[in-house]
């Protein structure tokens, strides 16, 4: 794998990371509503990854000494958690059912805090590792130059 792949396969996981962290920042958000457009509580929403294949536009370059591209992730689908709601039992509120429960999602927020730090240190992780891949480029001009 080149140099260049391994920026890219970086890239790939600092976006999937990105995208797992604004749905769990919206599941936060929405960890007390009660009514949504299809009906019924919020639903938790999270990110299923699956292992992808990644080009960088600076490979081709460098194609000729590679066998084969590098591994990435990319997001295959997004998966609602199908859990019951929990029932509270609120009989003035506006969603109350006819005994005066109320349905609210299924899912700690305190969980999805957790989740979202392991979120940001992946992305965290994968910056790192682009730093560490730049720096080796530097190095290898630096070498060439001399």
């Amino acid at each position: 794998m080149s140099l260049f792949e391994s920026l890219s396969v970086s890239a790939s996981g600092m976006s999937a990371q990105r995208f797992r962290s604004e749905l769990l920042a919206q599941n936060i958000a929405n960890s007390e509503t009660t009514r949504t457009d299809e009906g019924g509580p919020y639903k938790r929403q999270d990110a299923v990854f699956q292992s992808a294949g990644v080009t960088s536009p600076f490979a081709s370059a460098f194609q000729n000494s590679l066998d084969g591209g590098g591994t990435g992730v990319a997001v295959s689908e997004v998966q609602i958690d199908d859990k019951e709601p929990i029932k509270r039992y609120i009989p003035g509120h506006p969603d109350a059912d006819a005994k005066g429960y109320v349905s609210f999602p299924n899912f700690s927020p305190i969980e999805e805090m957790v989740d979202l730090t392991n979120a940001s240190r992946s992305f965290g992780a994968n910056v790192t590792a682009m730093n560490a891949v730049k720096d080796m480029i530097s190095k290898s001009i630096d070498i060439l130059r001399g």
